[in-house]
C-alpha cells in the first residue's frame, strides 16, 4: 500500500532496464533483502510486499538466503541424520534420491520448490515409464524431507507436496490360498523346504524373518517359533542380519500341530546341531537369497501344480494374516502375530474377513430360502401367509398375482 505522498508504507519497488520490477523490503533483522525473482507487472511486485508484511505480522516470516540449498543437498543431509534406518530402507531411500528425484529436482532451491513443479516432476516420471508405486514411494520420501525443512529446520513456510492421490500405491489384490492349496504347495517343493513353506504360512512370517531363523529358535515342546533376526538383502553388500522389520516384529507365534511335526521332522533330518544353525538353507549350508527360490523350491511349477501361477512367497504371509484373521482374533492378538506396531494392517484384515462372512452369510441364507420354496411346492396343501418364518405376519393383506 502506498501513503499520500506516493511512497510505499512497507518495502520499495523499482522498474529495472529490462522492463520488470524488483521489490525489496526491510527483515525483522533490519536488513534489506530483495524478492528472489523480478515481477512482469508492477502489481505483482506491490502483492508480493503486501504477502511479505503479513508474514512479518504473523511471526510466519522466513528469510529466504536460508532456503538456498540445493535439494540434492538437503535430502542427502536428511538421510544421513537418519542412523536408525534398517539398511534396506536406507537403500531404497538413496536409490530414489540417485534415480528419480535427483536427476529432475536435485539442482533446484528449496525455496523455489512448488506445487507445480512437483507435479510436473510426478507426470514426468510416469510418463517415462516409472511404476505408480515407484512414484508413490519416490513422492513420498520428497515429502517426508521436505516436511522437515518446513517443521524442523525453518527454511521453507510450507511443503510444496500438495498432489491428491500421489502417495498411494495402487497395488492389485494378492492372492490367497485356502488350507488345502497350502498343504498342497509343501507337499509339491522339495521335503527340505516342506517346513518351510508351512511356518511362513500358519506363522505369518517375513521372509527376512523365516530365512534367518536359527535352530534355538524353535521350541517344539511349546510349539512356537521366536522371531529375533531377519535377513535383509542390499545391492553390492549381501545378505546383512539385523533386527526385524519393527520393534513389534520381536515375537514368539504359536504354530499349529502340524507345523510343529514337520519342524521336528526338518530339525532332525536338514539342521546342524548347534543353536545358531540356520533352519532353512540351501544345498551349501548357507542362507538362502530371495532370488533363488525358485530354483531351490521349483516354485513357478509347484504353484502352477496348484491352481496358483504367479503365487509370490510373500502371498504365504498374505494367506497366514487372512487366516488368522478368520479365527475372529482381536486387533491386537493380531497385531502381535503378525508382528506389527500399527494396528492398520490388522484392521484391514479384520474387514476382509468380516465381509467375507457376511457374504457367507447371506449365501446361506439364499440357500435356506431356495429350499423352502421347494418344499412349499411339494407341499399337498397350500400354506398360508405367514407359516413361513421369512414372510410377514399371517394377517398382512395377500400378495396380488
Amino acid at each position: 500500500m502506498a501513503n499520500k505522498d506516493g511512497h510505499r508504507r512497507f518495502g520499495n519497488i523499482r522498474k529495472r532496464a529490462s522492463g520488470r520490477y524488483q521489490a525489496r523490503y526491510p527483515g525483522p533483522d533490519g536488513k534489506t533483502r530483495s524478492a528472489p525473482e523480478t515481477f512482469a507487472r508492477k502489481s505483482d511486485a506491490e502483492r508480493y510486499l503486501t504477502m511479505v508484511e503479513a508474514q512479518i505480522v504473523r511471526g510466519e516470516w522466513i528469510d529466504p538466503a536460508r532456503s538456498k540449498i540445493a535439494l540434492r543437498d538437503y535430502a542427502e543431509r536428511w538421510i544421513a541424520e537418519r542412523p536408525g534406518l534398517r539398511p534396506r530402507t536406507l537403500g531404497l531411500y538413496r536409490w530414489l534420491l540417485g534415480k528419480h528425484i535427483n536427476p529432475y529436482l536435485g539442482g533446484v532451491d528449496l525455496g523455489r520448490l512448488d506445487t507445480p513443479l512437483i507435479r510436473e516432476w510426478r507426470a514426468n516420471l510416469l510418463a517415462n515409464g516409472v511404476s505408480i508405486s515407484v512414484a508413490a514411494k519416490a513422492y513420498r520420501l520428497l515429502r517426508a524431507v521436505l516436511m522437515t525443512a518446513v517443521n524442523e529446520d525453518e527454511l521453507i513456510r510450507k511443503n510444496p507436496c500438495r498432489i491428491p492421490g500421489a502417495d498411494q500405491e495402487k497395488t492389485p489384490e494378492r492372492p490367497v490360498l485356502i488350507i488345502a492349496q497350502v498343504l498342497a504347495l509343501a507337499d509339491a517343493v522339495p521335503r527340505p523346504y516342506r517346513a518351510l513353506i508351512l511356518v511362513a504360512t500358519f506363522g505369518c512370517l517375513r521372509w527376512g524373518e523365516v530365512s534367518a531363523l536359527e535352530r534355538q529358535d524353535i521350541d517344539t515342546a511349546a510349539g512356537t517359533v521366536r522371531v529375533r533376526q531377519a535377513f535383509t538383502e542390499l545391492r553390492g553388500t549381501g545378505l546383512v542380519l539385523g533386527p526385524p522389520k519393527s520393534r513389534a516384529g520381536r515375537r514368539v507365534v504359536t504354530v499349529p500341530p502340524v507345523v510343529v511335526s514337520a519342524l521336528r521332522d526338518h530339525l532332525a533330518t536338514h539342521v546342524g546341531a548347534g543353536p545358531d544353525a540356520l533352519v532353512f538353507t540351501g544345498p551349501n549350508g548357507k542362507a538362502i537369497w530371495r532370488g533363488n527360490l525358485n530354483k531351490l523350491l521349483g516354485w513357478k511349477a509347484a504353484v502352477e501344480k496348484i491352481g496358483m501361477p504367479g503365487l509370490h512367497f510373500h502371498d504365504l504371509r498374505h494367506t497366514g494374516n487372512t487366516l488368522a484373521a478368520s479365527t475372529g482374533a482381536s486387533t491386537r492378538d493380531l497385531m502381535a502375530r503378525m508382528g506389527h506396531d500399527s494396528s492398520q494392517a490388522a484392521l484391514i484384515y479384520q474387514h476382509a474377513t468380516t465381509e467375507a462372512d457376511r457374504a457367507i452369510a447371506k449365501a446361506l441364507d439364499k440357500a435356506v430360502k431356495a429350499e423352502r420354496r421347494k418344499a412349499t411346492k411339494k407341499s399337498p396343501k397350500r400354506r398360508r401367509r405367514g407359516d413361513d418364518p421369512d414372510e410377514g405376519p399371517t394377517d398382512a393383506p395377500a400378495r396380488v398375482g
